[in-house]
């Protein structure tokens, strides 16, 4: 039975989750921000989760990849299983990464008890599967957080073609959809794509991914970083995060090269920021071309990370052309919103209309460097528009709070109690 507390029913809610602080990629961000919410509710609020590792496949100092291990991170009491870690690279040996942490997590959740519901969530669904074990074994309702379309999204870069393993893993899928008591997508388009795949749509609900603006917000650029970093008085373009296959980078140093070719774009400064299993190959690749108007920096700790994005006079965001990214919002657009850097979009789809909506930036065509350079040589001519993009920005972070939409989030799971 739920306990009482003084705001009303306390559930104890569980939430499996192979991405967890101190990692700082969007999935960690987004379970951190929505849990200490639920704690600040009134709710318990277990993560299981694995030694932090990503994206290096390198256990941060301070943890070890043991069996069983527990903290207490605001609240949230964290409990760290034993998993195969490997770098983010090489598919197969990513499919270990994840099924070693579904059968550790399985184990781990089944030992807490207690709970009212479960939670698990994506991309890769070997996760999703351990919360489904879990709620039909403990008989509690279990929930599916949909933040990718997976498989799919691995086809979608090549890494996977059509095949059967491809189709078994489809048929996973849609096995889990059905399973699931609740499906949270992080898109309108996800819902309407579950929807066509005959998912019922009544217990499908949107809650968008958002900005923790206690910790994302307008600040002057740091005037030490500048320094370090030889970025005084230069005006600075940057991508903040994970250097994918899916990111499609090499568009930004194309476009790099184009501005190295042009007098009046000296002052052109491009920031890469992040790790990811294409990194060392766009490190190669810019040194081959002499891009000396590119600077690439490894991650950095969650707490330091608004530092480097106050570096950004505007930011790029990118995946690569294809129909189902059209469908993605990236998680950092609403992080440049709290930020006030306006935006280079190179997505289409839903979160190109939210662009263009709250007029944060502009629209360039995925894959198209020749766009993105006319793109950042207008921000950068342009002092009237740039600050009515920055203006934009501030004011459209407020609909996007992420203790509002992690309030959301949990009156959904409230229903399913």
């Amino acid at each position: 039975m739920p306990r009482l507390n003084l705001s009303g029913v306390e559930l104890h809610i569980l939430f499996l989750t192979d991405n967890f602080p101190p990692e700082v990629n969007a999935p960690a961000s987004r379970t951190f921000d929505h849990c200490r919410e639920w704690v600040r509710a009134g709710h318990r609020v277990t993560v299981v989760t694995c030694a932090p590792n990503f994206p290096k496949g390198r256990v941060f100092d301070g943890y070890r990849n043991r069996l069983w291990q527990s903290e207490v991170m605001e609240g949230i009491r964290v409990v760290r299983v034993w998993s195969y870690i490997t770098a983010n690279e090489g598919f197969l040996k990513r499919v270990l990464d994840y099924m070693s942490f579904m059968v550790s997590g399985t184990i781990a959740a089944l030992m807490e008890s207690r709970v009212d519901v479960v939670v698990g969530t994506s991309p890769q669904f070997f996760t999703v599967c351990a919360a489904y074990v879990a709620g039909s074994l403990k008989r509690v309702p279990w929930l599916f957080e949909l933040r990718d379309i997976w498989p799919e999204s691995i086809k979608a870069v090549g890494v996977m073609k059509e095949s059967l393993v491809f189709r078994m893993l489809e048929r996973l899928e849609l096995f889990l959809y059905r399973k699931a008591n609740s499906v949270v997508v992080v898109t309108h388009s996800f819902k309407e794509t579950l929807i066509r795949r005959g998912i019922d749509g009544s217990k499908i609900s949107v809650v968008t991914n958002g900005v923790d603006l206690s910790a994302f917000s307008c600040n002057p650029k740091d005037s030490l970083l500048l320094q370090q970093l030889g970025l005084d008085g230069k005006f600075v373009a940057g991508y903040i995060g994970t250097h994918g296959m899916a990111h499609g980078l090499e568009t930004l140093l194309d476009a790099a090269a184009m501005l190295m070719q042009m007098p009046e774009a000296e002052n052109i400064r491009l920031l890469f920021l992040g790790d990811g299993a294409q990194k060392a190959d766009l490190v190669a690749n810019a040194r081959r071309r002499g891009l000396t108007n590119v600077q690439f920096l490894d991650s950095v700790p969650k707490a330091q990370v608004a530092r480097y994005w106050s570096l950004l006079d505007v930011s790029v965001i990118h995946l690569r052309k294809t129909e189902l990214f059209g469908q993605v919002i990236p998680s950092k657009l609403f992080e440049c919103m709290g930020m006030g850097i306006p935006v280079l979009h190179g997505v289409a789809g839903e979160s190109a209309r939210i662009v263009l909506k709250e007029q944060v930036g502009e629209v360039f065509e995925p894959e198209n460097s020749r766009q993105l350079v006319d793109c950042i040589l207008r921000m950068r001519n342009s002092p009237a528009i740039y600050q009515t993009f920055r203006q934009n920005c501030l004011r459209a972070a407020k609909h996007y709070d992420r203790k509002t939409l992690a309030l959301q989030m949990l009156h959904v799971i409230t229903k399913l109690v």
